[in-house]
């Protein structure tokens, strides 16, 4: 599986941005994916992640409400909605995908990264 994902782009707070993750390969649908950020001196942490079917998602309690992560399997599409974003959501954002039964990883195929950046 490859991803491509795209997006990011500079945002005022409060504003709102769609990230999009390309995916490719015959068995895309069969791979949980999930949304991962990196900011400046920090960690990666993990943000968002859909099930195979992208019925089941799960999020961090500080994206959740403001987040909503879905896929689209026919379009081999991931997306990443953001609201109400606030300059610590400034980060690169990563989609990854994993062959891991349960979202909980590891986290195989990784996205080269978007940036994202929220102004005060």
């Amino acid at each position: 599986v490859q991803l491509q994902a795209s997006g990011g782009g500079l945002v005022q707070a409060g504003g709102s941005l769609r990230l999009s993750c390309a995916g490719s390969g015959r068995t895309f649908s069969s791979y949980a994916v999930g949304w991962f950020r990196q900011a400046p001196g920090k960690e990666r942490e993990f943000l968002a992640a859909a099930g195979w079917s992208g019925s089941k998602t799960y999020y961090i309690d500080s994206v959740k409400g403001r987040f909503t992560i879905s896929r689209d399997n026919a379009k081999k599409m991931v997306y990443l909605q953001m609201e109400s974003l606030k300059p610590d959501d400034t980060a690169i954002y990563y989609c990854a995908a994993t062959s891991s039964p349960t979202v909980a990883g590891p986290y195989d195929y990784w996205g080269q990264g978007t940036l994202v950046t929220v102004s005060s």
